[in-house]
């Protein structure tokens, strides 16, 4: 039977965040590439809130525009309100978020997708994985060739990039009711497990879930706290105009559970698909349902939900906090027990959407498949949350499947770079049994790998790529020897006593001086920074906001940044340890069997690596490293 056929040089299978990103970085990096979807219109869909950014994940967002990813980008055109968040804390921890237009944040997604040369668009459902055979020492291996459609049709290509999100035998639950649909309400992808399966790939079943979408007009706001957007906006993107951004933000609302609440959600606990074991998928830790809340925080007494609306032409609000697989009934019962919600008329119902992914320890760094050579996979699939998480490596898997198609070597970001390599790194060298959540704690280095400075980090790294144009880059070099000159400049610039400064410093609960001090050193002192010390700059030259802040946290954290790199130098002393993905481990006398056994499992790239596998302790690194000194890194 006749069946069409046609030739790519890259598959991206998905179009969600995940998938929008590696289309784009393999099309943009000239390579023919063909996107499928199961529906067009839900391009770049946000199921869960519609917002960017957050704790860490704002960190996340900044990495990949420096890279030249294109979500910070789309946010920017799109978003509604903006806040920075942990701006009472330290600039390690803040990070940038912005409430989006849903529609609109699809569409503007859709619209740069549709312009973009060398991409395809396709709706159709992948139902196969085109492979050969190819010999190997350690087992079965293939050689990626294309996919198939439940069609039948034919796409050859010489790499594939997986990024199915939660649609995989997705299935939706609110109490009782079951249907077996992909996020709201689209259809689900039935077949491409089997084939994955048939491939040796092992797969876990997760979920996730997602609060009720409620009607505005049946709010009392009066009855809740208002939280505005900032009155600066920041955009994500380094190559957004800031100016461009300042405009009219609507306002997202704060209420909260109560005693009332809770005990509805407690006697109806076993009408709960969650606890009567109707849900077989293992949930996020860290962003439970309101049931999982109640159950595990018996003594709290509230709750914090966030009325956040969907956009601006939609009378939709989403109930964040609030997520839950509760029946209808009980649903009705429990929002209108929350003040401010008391006469609410719900538009969608909560759910929760349990779905197949992937045990990532199956992939190399490069997000590629140890076994499957050229076929990579990104975002929820790989047993990670969040739009964040998705997009990022969905844009790493793209930018690897480019590389190995070109014939150049791969992108590999290490946790002294990037969030991003943080977040690659515990997804293919830790044991996730549920969805991995980026959190700002995971980052060793997370003083030195601030979102603001995200461009001067990585940006090089974009440019390297591909995906950042020469001017873009140079914007970026001259920004950097901006900096530094400025911070040479507050070095040698010495202050007086006199009675103007000491004035100053007395207004200011700083101490008085009692000889001469350069402008860098009053920047170090806890209460004053570098804006505040302009009336005693007499030659301080007029530079951008960005500047301003990068000047300020270099000089007043110097010590501790300082620290932080010496720390970086000896981590990468273990990373450039390499080891062969070859070797075996039970070779070695003196390391424990449990860490032979892991090691052989997962077949680490470098020390570095091997020392942060599970089982494996700093014992067994101490033997490795012995060896390594003995035998030379290519015989291990």
């Amino acid at each position: 039977m006749a069946v069409l056929e046609e030739y790519y040089d890259i598959v991206v299978v998905g179009a969600g965040h995940a998938g929008c990103e590696a289309a784009l970085a393999c099309a943009r990096l000239g390579l023919e590439t063909i996107m499928f979807t199961v529906s067009v219109d839900s391009i770049a869909l946000m199921p869960c809130n519609p917002n960017i950014g957050g704790s860490s994940k704002g960190h996340l967002v900044r990495e990949l525009d420096a890279l030249g990813g294109e979500m910070g980008k789309n946010i920017d055109k799109t978003f509604i309100q903006s806040r920075m968040l942990n701006e009472s804390k330290g600039p390690a921890v803040h990070s940038l978020r912005a409430q989006a237009d849903k529609q609109d944040y699809s569409r503007q997604m859709r619209k740069t997708l549709e312009n973009t040369d060398h991409l395809t668009i396709r709706q159709a459902e992948v139902s196969e994985i085109v492979t050969e055979e190819i010999s190997s020492d350690g087992g079965k291996k293939y050689r990626i060739s294309g996919v198939k459609t439940v069609s039948g049709a034919v796409y050859h290509a010489k790499a594939v990039v997986l990024a199915t999100g939660t649609y995989l035998k997705a299935r939706c639950i609110f109490g009782d009711v079951s249907n077996y649909t992909g996020p709201n309400g689209l259809q689900a992808a039935n077949h491409l497990t089997d084939s994955l399966k048939a491939h040796g790939i092992e797969m876990y079943r997760f979920k996730t879930g997602t609060p009720a979408r409620v009607d505005r007009r049946s709010l009392d706001f009066s009855k809740m706290e208002e939280q505005p957007g900032d009155e600066y906006i920041q955009p994500f993107s380094f190559s957004t105009d800031p100016d461009s951004v300042q405009k009219k933000q609507v306002s997202c609302w704060l209420t909260y559970t109560n005693e009332r609440t809770h005990e509805i959600i407690r006697q109806n606990l076993d009408r709960s698909p969650l606890f009567s074991g109707e849900i077989e998928g293992t949930g996020p830790r860290y962003c439970p349902s309101i049931e999982d809340k109640v159950v595990k925080f018996p003594d709290k007494e509230r709750h914090q939900i966030f009325v956040e609306p969907e956009g601006l032409y939609t009378n939709e609000m989403y109930l964040s906090g609030m997520s839950s697989s509760l029946p209808e009934d009980v649903q009705h019962a429990m929002y209108k027990t929350v003040p401010g919600l008391e006469h609410v008329k719900i538009v969608r119902n909560a759910y929760a959407i349990e779905y197949d992914c992937i045990n990532s320890l199956q992939l190399a760094p490069t997000l590629e498949f140890k076994t499957i050579e050229g076929l990579f996979s990104g975002g929820q699939f790989n047993g990670s949350s969040g739009y964040e998480e998705a997009a990022v490596q969905g844009f790493m898997a793209g930018v690897n499947a480019a590389m190995k198609v070109l014939g150049r070597e791969p992108y590999v970001l290490d946790r002294s770079q990037a969030y991003i390599g943080v977040l690659i790194d515990d997804l293919v060298t830790k044991e996730n049994h549920e969805p991995y959540r980026m959190m700002t704690s995971r980052a060793e280095y997370r003083l030195l790998l601030r979102q603001d400075n995200a461009d001067l980090r990585l940006r090089a790294v974009g440019h390297e790529i591909g995906l950042v144009s020469d001017e873009e880059y140079e914007k970026t070099c001259e920004k950097k020897r901006k900096i530094e000159e400025e911070i040479r400049r507050l070095e040698r610039t010495n202050i007086g006593v006199n009675p103007q400064v000491q004035e100053f410093l007395m207004q200011h609960k700083s101490t008085p001086l009692k000889s001469g001090i350069t402008l860098a050193e009053l920047v170090r002192r806890p209460e004053l920074d570098y804006v505040m010390l302009t009336e005693l700059d007499e030659e301080r030259p007029n530079l951008a906001r960005d500047i301003i802040e990068q000047v300020n946290i270099n000089i007043k954290y110097e010590g501790y940044i300082r620290r932080q790199e010496q720390q970086v130098e000896q981590f990468k002393k273990l990373e450039k340890k390499r080891l062969s993905v070859n070797f075996d481990y039970c070779r070695i006398k003196g390391l424990r069997l449990e860490a032979a056994q892991k090691l052989n499992l997962y077949k680490p790239v470098s020390i570095g690596q091997a020392s942060r596998i599970s089982g494996v302790s700093p014992a067994d690194i101490s033997v490795l490293l012995v060896y390594f000194e003995k035998y030379g890194g290519n015989n291990v």
